[in-house]
């Protein structure tokens, strides 16, 4: 059961099928979410945006939403009939969540069935549902007496969290449940930020200042790329207030070698040269289609950079031949989870130190090729200290040529750590980042 490995277009009455059929691809096949929906369009007039809504909103609540269906169900599925499932779950995420009425979004989920020629399953799914409206009250007292599901989070990730936040777990849940807003980096080689704001204020779109990303506007409401002012030409990226922080930390000095390492999709790299143009930049990442996206991101933005598509753990990069080097390392992505709820379905807990040993490989490696008297930031976009705090902690303690060099206090009073800055989501509309900026000595 999967849906199609190359784009296709569909009509608008297959909507909520091939819905289901994504959440299956996604929940059971371990598919992402981002390869799933590339490969999905609809004919035009068809609701794109309602569709993705569907995926995502079931994949945030799946957990939340699979503990009511095991309520409403008599017998679990038979692995073979699990698209039923998610259909029954895209069913409650409408129900719950969604402002679809409730008449609508039972008889359009129940037609499904037919859809995907499992007449049989139409009165179980159409009982469910209906079940759920009747029993709604205490059906939902039920699963919010358990932090797993009344926050829709593996059990694995909440034991993780619980040591190192206490007394925040709960507004922390919940920040990882919010949806993100849309964040944009100005380019200043092109325009000022008060005049780019001047712009959006012209087209509709309201934006305000990000507080402490200097280049950063925070939409009022999200909206497509081809209605921002100058996308095309340069003058505007999509990207994270916590991420536009790492230029700014690293500040490479003027003329320096610098090596963006796991660069892709290229924003870190294109947001360096933007404020730091004369800088000769490597971005490298492993994979030869993500070192494209970097290319591409260039390209629109009008800079230049050699993009090199290698192995971080033994690259052939020679000893100090960087004076700064910024890693963003490989991670479990828990601090983006509310942009990617995927995430909650494709992470496991064992993934946890196989990402740790590898993190540990490519600093070590790294480190290598960093010349004395350069800096090296290390960043991720997890909230787990096993990732961050603790990893930078072995790191210093293991390696006396290393120095931990403070942040700004702006970034620094934000964090959540005692060793570089933790930042969690939700904080001053910010993804979930990790910074540490390490120095290398000179003797």
């Amino acid at each position: 059961m999967s849906v199609a490995p190359n784009p296709q277009v569909y009509t608008g009455q297959q909507l909520r099928k091939q819905a289901c059929l994504a959440l299956h691809a996604i929940a059971f096949e371990g598919r992402s979410a981002n390869d799933v929906l590339s490969s999905i369009s609809f004919e035009q007039g068809s609701d794109n945006g309602f569709f993705r809504a569907l995926v995502l909103g079931s994949c945030r609540y799946f957990i939340r939403l699979e503990a009511i269906a095991s309520q409403l169900l008599q017998k679990p599925f038979k692995p073979k009939d699990r698209d039923l499932l998610c259909l029954i779950i895209i069913g409650l995420y409408q129900l719950e969540f969604s402002r679809v009425p409730d008449h609508a979004a039972i008889s359009e989920t129940v037609s499904v069935c037919q859809q995907l020629k499992k007449n049989w399953a139409t009165n179980v799914v159409n009982g469910v549902l209906r079940n759920f409206i009747r029993q709604e009250a205490d059906l939902l007292a039920k699963v919010d007496s358990n932090w797993d599901t009344k926050f829709a989070l593996p059990d694995w990730l909440i034991s993780m969290l619980k040591p190192y936040y206490k007394g925040q777990m709960e507004s922390l849940m919940s920040a990882i449940n919010e949806q993100a807003p849309m964040t944009l980096r100005v380019n200043r080689q092109k325009i000022g930020r008060d005049r780019y704001l001047e712009q959006l204020l012209e087209q509709g779109l309201s934006a305000t200042a990000h507080p402490i990303a200097a280049n950063g506007l925070v939409l009022e409401h999200p909206v497509n790329v081809e209605q921002l002012p100058h996308f095309a030409d340069g003058y505007v990226s999509v990207q994270d207030a916590a991420a536009q922080l790492a230029a700014a930390i690293l500040s490479p000095t003027p003329n320096s070698t610098v090596l963006d390492a796991c660069a892709a999709p290229g924003g870190k790299t294109c947001h360096l040269l933007e404020l730091f143009d004369s800088i000769e930049l490597t971005a490298c990442d492993i994979d030869h289609d993500r070192c494209q996206r970097i290319s591409e991101n260039l390209l629109r933005l009008q800079l230049r950079a050699k993009v090199d598509c290698q192995d971080l753990t033994d690259s052939n990069f020679t000893d100090g031949q960087f004076d700064a080097i910024l890693l963003d390392a490989p991670c479990s992505a828990t601090g983006v989870i509310r942009r990617h709820p995927d995430i909650k379905l494709l992470r496991k807990a064992n993934d946890i130190d196989q990402l740790v040993h590898l993190q540990q490989q490519i600093l070590e490696h790294l480190w290598s090729k960093l010349k004395p008297g350069g800096h090296l930031l290390y960043a991720t976009c997890s909230i787990l200290p096993q990732e961050n705090e603790q990893q930078i902690d072995r790191f210093l303690e293991s390696h006396s040529d290393a120095k931990l060099l403070p942040l700004s206090s702006e970034i620094q009073q934000l964090s959540h750590s005692k060793t570089g800055c933790q930042l969690i989501p939700g904080q001053l509309s910010m993804d979930g980042f990790y910074y540490a900026l390490l120095e290398k000595a000179t003797n």
